[in-house]
């Protein structure tokens, strides 16, 4: 639905300018067939005709590959040696949305939270680092292009058919249920997966090749939500791009799942403890894994962490705003903090802290 409305504004003329039809003269036909080059309409007025004779879904359907499903088509379409059925344009189209939306989506609720929810006490702790939020803002924006690129082979599958998204609501046979069980079902299903991708990610080796960039941050601001190693927040993607090639899921629930996670994403890193509900792994809960590394791996609830041994309650304390500024509350965690670094890291920390006097870097 978004490649299209990007295909009907900008995509169609920018394709057709940068890599017009007229190129395929200059390689040879089998590379066209190989490579899915647009050999087809070369001439406007024939290809005017058949869009807007009674064939024209059939006609789109032979030469493109779809059918429209927003908007008609027009000459402009037809136009790059590049069509809309090629699963190299397909490819670069959405990773370049997905970037643009992604940074997007990023800095708009991050920044959100950080000028209305952040719990900005947060700059004062002993290990809030020199330049923290500057860093976390630098490597998520520098990491969110070659998560979009990984992401995008996925959303190439679904948009030809690899899934089971759908559009259609079935109202007489339950459709609406079925549409909200399919929420509960997403976050059962992506709640598992990220718990254990995120532990996965915690194994000695791994969490030293991808998932120490994200632990940096002891304490954290908004912008800390994204800022992975590519590959690290890739990885507690997947399984939310394998839930909808198995069970079905509408094409617009799919949209608003997706800013949800993100929003939630930013929401945890807030420092703002609004709620302890024991079900909910919350802002709380996330905090205790940034402090001490081997608890609470789940996304949405503490199920699994349950299940898995790895829950870790959250203090009172950080539910009291006198208690959880407290000195006496900072210094227990600086104390805690520093074991699990030692145990999880071991020597190798590199981080310089903005509020501790004793040291200027901690080694």
């Amino acid at each position: 639905m978004v490649l299209e409305v990007a295909d009907h504004y900008v995509l169609d003329d920018l394709y057709a300018k940068v890599l017009p039809a007229s190129l395929a003269a200059n390689i040879p036909v089998k590379w066209q067939k190989l490579l899915g080059l647009n050999s087809g309409f070369s001439n406007s007025t024939i290809l005017q005709e058949t869009l807007n004779s009674k064939n024209a879904v059939k006609e789109c359907r032979r030469f493109y590959g779809q059918v429209p499903f927003l908007f008609d088509m027009s000459t402009t379409s037809f136009a790059s040696l590049l069509p809309r059925s090629s699963i190299l344009r397909e490819f670069l189209s959405l990773w370049v949305i997905v970037t643009i939306f992604g940074l997007l989506l990023y800095l708009f609720t991050a920044s959100l939270s950080y000028v209305f929810v952040f719990d900005k006490s947060i700059f004062n702790h002993p290990r809030y680092l020199k330049n923290q939020m500057a860093m976390e803002i630098k490597l998520a924006v520098s990491a969110i292009p070659w998560m979009s690129m990984l992401t995008a082979p996925w959303f190439v599958m679904e948009l030809n058919g690899h899934s089971k998204l759908y559009m259609k609501i079935d109202y007489e046979n339950h459709g609406v249920r079925k549409l909200i069980i399919e929420y509960f079902t997403f976050i059962f299903f992506t709640d598992c997966g990220v718990y254990l991708a995120h532990r996965w990610l915690h194994w000695p080796r791994v969490y030293r090749a991808l998932h120490k960039p994200h632990h940096k941050w002891l304490v954290c601001t908004p912008f800390a939500s994204h800022s992975f190693h590519p590959v690290d927040g890739f990885l507690q993607s997947i399984s939310y791009h394998i839930y909808p090639l198995i069970l079905p899921l509408h094409k617009v629930s799919y949209l608003i799942l997706f800013t949800f996670v993100n929003f939630w994403t930013v929401m945890i890193h807030d420092g703002q403890y609004l709620s302890n509900n024991p079900a909910v792994n919350g802002t709380a809960c996330h905090t205790v894994h940034h402090l001490y590394f081997n608890y609470n791996y789940g996304q949405f609830t503490t199920l699994w962490d349950r299940l898995g041994g790895s829950y870790r309650r959250p203090d009172d304390s950080l539910f009291d705003p006198k208690l959880r500024d407290a000195k006496e509350t900072w210094d227990a965690q600086v104390k805690e903090v520093e074991h699990f670094i030692k145990e999880v890291e071991g020597d190798d920390n590199d981080r310089i802290y903005e509020n501790d006097p004793n040291t200027k870097k901690n080694n």
